[in-house]
């Protein structure tokens, strides 16, 4: 299981089914003075559309675009104090669950950044699940329905689970209500 890493740098995951909220918390985290980073995939998928290519998630190389810049993102995320923590729109493990929901195979790459942040430890053991809302908005770049998200949402915790992290719900509610419920937490830890 992996354990705390130290406390200069709390690195915490926030991760669920798409829709569910996760950007929403993040910006809300980031305007109370907390130190946030964004989501890799929802970026590369943008900038491939951009590039003319539709459906970039059928391409297996996608999945190591996704990884190379979560970890660019990770090595230069600083927080917001030199105790404080850092919160992380998804994580290399969603990456890994992204892989095996598109039937990719991990690739090395993935596998490599998977055993790097669980050998170093990389983020706190307890991930911030935040639930979907019974809904699910499609967008250019997330284009799923709410039955397959909720089979995502499962296949997210399990991968997660498998790999040793403790699991911590962010359930359907206000927006506010969520947020608060994540920092008491985090508060909790931090005693």
């Amino acid at each position: 299981m992996p354990a705390t890493v130290g406390p200069a740098m709390l690195r915490y995951v926030l991760t669920g089914t798409p829709g569910a909220g996760k950007t929403a918390m993040l910006r809300l985290l980031e305007i109370s003075g907390h130190a946030v980073v964004e989501e890799a995939a929802t970026d590369v998928i943008a900038l491939e559309q951009a590039l003319g290519r539709d459906t970039p998630w059928t391409d297996p190389r996608f999945i190591d675009k996704v990884v190379i810049l979560q970890r660019q993102r990770q090595s230069t995320a600083r927080p917001a104090t030199a105790t404080g923590p850092v919160f992380f729109d998804r994580s290399p493990v969603c990456t890994l669950a992204v892989s095996k929901f598109l039937g990719h195979p991990a690739t090395p790459v993935l596998a490599a950044e998977i055993e790097r942040i669980v050998t170093e430890r990389i983020y706190q053991p307890t991930v911030f699940f935040v639930r979907n809302q019974g809904s699910i908005q499609a967008t250019a770049e997330r284009r799923i329905s709410y039955q397959d998200s909720l089979a995502f949402e499962r296949l997210h915790e399990h991968t997660y689970r498998q790999l040793g992290f403790t699991i911590t719900d962010i359930p359907a509610g206000p927006l506010a209500d969520r947020v608060r419920l994540l920092q008491e937490t985090v508060q909790r830890h931090q005693q």
